[in-house]
């Protein structure tokens, strides 16, 4: 599946991205950057982002996994191995403004492409973007880390599930996601520093870091009292009642986040004098009994059907939501009418949440074919036909994955 059918129109058309990296954070990030105009080379070893294979479903010769992460590039295959293949990559870092890299810590250095020894020194107004999984120092530095581990070590497994389940995995990457964002926020801030200093940097962030900073408001509670979380299920540590109830029909979510919306909660539900109960007035006083609020709220909810009465309380101010499976979702027509589904040639993505009222972003590449796009890249950085027959030929930019 190749298709092309429109320029780059985000606010970053112009920015070069280099991007060496695999799997989902550093993907993640660069398809960020290419929904929002930037030009991404994804430079792809001989064996291929291993995502390719991380399926069923798969199409053509990628599974789902890595046709959602990997829109709006091309593909470059490279093998970094051979002084030939990072001569390329030198090459391709000429225009750059970007590189992006998730290599265990000090591989780069070892093949003779470590930033401080040698890429800040020979493009010095490179940012270089490197994600790790436990970063570089401390008892972890330099071990590798997928999501799932780290969410163990950072304690996000920990607070999620039920007294009854026990700890439980989330299950969305989460960790992996939210480096691939910080990653994107950290090289938009190295390129407005640029603007100032005329000079690159390298910036790092690990997923063990990440994890860690997405246990709010757990951590937050800990700093501040030393409070070690209980696991609640589908209920709120803070906040009563923020939880999922059950109903006739989808289960909902309720969240009354202050003393108003938990009156209209009760009204709604046909109770509002529960409101002026001594036991309920603030949300104090619900924390401390929520045990006796519990029942009351899901036997007033059990007649209801979850997504009449989420959408009745989102109408009266409440904060509500029936718990939709994954194929309403992306068939519901606000996600549709958010533009929160996209479509090219055959290709059929998630959608943009930037909305930019000036440079949007836009959709113009499906996922790339492994090298697709080698001869091509190739071409512009001033390697002529013979050349890249030559290359070819010696399995430094391969056209087939090993």
């Amino acid at each position: 599946m190749e298709s092309e059918t429109a320029a780059p129109t985000g606010p970053l058309k112009g920015l070069k991205v280099i991007d060496l990296s695999r799997v989902l954070g550093g993907p993640f990030c660069t398809q960020t950057l290419g929904d929002l105009g930037a030009t991404v080379i994804k430079v792809e070893p001989p064996q291929g982002d291993e995502t390719r294979e991380w399926g069923p479903p798969f199409e053509e010769d990628y599974a789902a996994y890595f046709a959602g992460i990997n829109r709006n590039k091309r593909s470059l295959a490279l093998d970094l191995s051979k002084p030939e293949g990072r001569e390329v990559l030198f090459r391709l870092l000429e225009g750059a403004d970007v590189l992006v890299e998730n290599f265990k810590p000090g591989s780069m250095e070892k093949w003779g492409l470590g930033y401080a020894e040698v890429l800040e020194k020979r493009f010095p107004r490179l940012i270089h973007a490197q994600i790790t999984g436990f970063g570089g120092n401390g008892p972890f530095g330099g071990f590798p880390g997928y999501d799932a581990m780290v969410q163990a070590w950072s304690g996000l497994i920990s607070i999620n599930g039920s007294p009854e389940s026990g700890p439980i995995r989330l299950g969305s990457p989460l960790v992996d996601i939210g480096t691939g964002l910080y990653v994107a926020v950290g090289i938009l801030a190295a390129v407005h520093e640029r603007t100032q200093s005329g000079r690159g940097q390298s910036l790092e962030v690990a997923l063990y870091d990440t994890g860690v900073t997405l246990l709010h408001p757990h951590n937050a509670n800990w700093h501040m009292a030393q409070v070690t979380p209980k696991l609640t299920g589908n209920r709120h540590a803070n906040l009563v009642p923020y939880q999922l109830v059950p109903s006739k029909g989808r289960p909902v979510m309720i969240g009354a986040g202050n003393d108003r919306q938990f009156r209209t909660l009760c009204r709604v539900l046909g109770r509002e004098e529960l409101a002026d109960d001594p036991r309920f007035r603030t949300n104090r006083d619900r924390h401390a009994n929520r045990d006796t609020l519990d029942p009351i709220l899901e036997e007033l909810v059990a007649p209801w059907d979850g997504e009449e009465l989420a959408m009745t309380l989102m109408q009266n101010g409440v904060p509500a939501g029936a718990a939709l499976a994954v194929p309403d979702v992306l068939t519901h027509p606000h996600t549709l009418a958010r533009e929160m589904v996209v479509k090219l040639d055959g290709y059929q993505g998630t959608g943009m949440p930037i909305k930019l009222s000036r440079t949007p972003g836009n959709v113009r590449r499906a996922p790339p074919r492994f090298g697709a796009h080698s001869a091509e890249v190739l071409a512009e950085f001033g390697y002529d036909d013979a050349e890249i027959e030559t290359m070819i030929a010696h399995g430094i930019v391969p056209k087939e994955k090993r």
